[in-house]
């Protein structure tokens, strides 16, 4: 009777334990991406999410990646890239770069979501995504010099550039460390895009422990 209750129990521990690396396989979980795009800053893990403020799933997974954010690891840093595929999609891409350079991220980056996906405001001008920097204490001289500056416009040409190099297909998408683009359709929603996401990133960190410790080796001999 012992035998058979710590058989049982083994099989509950097992069925409770996190997904193992087996069960996410290249090619039909995630695709890797060849070549790999560069990232911006290579002492971290760089998870880029690949959105658009007029995207309703984006809008739905944004709390989730919200709260994925804030349990990363500190070698860990999440990236955001607006989606451009028409002209209106690149004046999104402004706004949120333009709220980026200001330092108003964290206030206008919901309300800007809030404003498409809640208040149906297509934000089809500048003047109409003005109003929502203007509400959160943005001058408006300011928020349009800004909005229109050689900054925010290199900005966007290099999301347009990056998500090229994805080879996106929609969105949300993350791009782990630059080598691995997941979807919701090959992960199978979005909490699966962030476990897959969590079991890449465990994938990169060991192979940069693997690299560290080859170096060392290297370098003592």
């Amino acid at each position: 009777m012992n035998r058979v209750l710590r058989l049982f129990a083994a099989v509950l521990l097992f069925a409770a334990l996190p997904a193992s690396a087996t069960e996410y396989v290249a090619g039909k979980d995630y695709e890797v991406l060849d070549p790999p795009v560069r990232t911006a800053n290579p002492a971290k893990i760089e998870v880029t999410e690949l959105f658009w403020y007029g995207c309703g799933h984006c809008f739905i997974f944004e709390p989730l990646l919200d709260k994925w954010q804030r349990q990363l690891a500190a070698d860990v840093v999440l990236a955001r890239s607006p989606a451009i595929w028409h002209p209106t999609m690149e004046l999104h891409a402004r706004a949120y770069y333009t709220a980026k350079a200001l330092g108003v991220l964290d206030k206008v980056h919901q309300e800007l979501f809030d404003a498409m996906n809640v208040k149906q405001n297509k934000l089809a001008g500048e003047d109409a995504i003005a109003e929502i920097f203007v509400a959160n204490g943005v001058d408006e001289q300011e928020f349009r010099k800004t909005f229109n500056s050689f900054g925010v416009a290199s900005a966007v040409r290099q999301a347009d550039a990056r998500q090229r190099s994805y080879h996106s297909a929609g969105t949300p998408e993350l791009v782990i460390e630059g080598k691995y683009r997941v979807t919701a359709r090959t992960a199978g929603g979005h909490q699966g895009m962030l476990d897959v996401a969590d079991h890449l990133i465990a994938l990169e960190r060991e192979r940069r422990a693997k690299a560290g410790a080859s170096d060392s080796a290297a370098a003592s001999q």
